[in-house]
């Protein structure tokens, strides 16, 4: 069995950095405004860094739980949340802003939802 007490914290962190990932790419209309100012171009660090983040923890929860949390939410593509921490932290200089806008707009929303459903599930 694992720790419960350190799956809810995680669980709450990463729901912490979808949350500033959604609220700082809500005023971006597409890749241009991240490329096109300076300010764009934090945005597009800090949201890189939540999404490096999150993955991170997934892989922290995946170890702490041998694998049996995420088992039981297959909707989302667990290898691609933690493969684009990967890319983003090994590849940072070949980040690609449409792509992480589009993570932004389609795939947060769900991944939102999925860590609210795993925090009740583990409350």
């Amino acid at each position: 069995m694992y720790d419960k007490e350190l799956v809810h914290e995680i669980i709450t962190q990463i729901l912490i950095a979808i949350k500033r990932i959604e609220r700082r790419a809500s005023g971006i209309v597409n890749a241009n405004d991240f490329l096109s100012s300076d300010e764009g171009l934090d945005m597009l660090d800090s949201i890189a860094m939540m999404l490096i983040a999150i993955g991170e923890s997934c892989k922290n929860l995946d170890k702490i739980s041998e694998g049996t949390i995420f088992s039981r939410y297959p909707a989302i593509d667990w290898s691609g949340v933690k493969g684009m921490r990967d890319v983003l932290s090994h590849h940072y200089f070949d980040i690609n802003a449409e792509i992480v806008l589009s993570v932004c707009r389609n795939k947060i929303p769900e991944l939102h939802e999925v860590f609210n459903l795993i925090l009740a599930d583990h409350s």
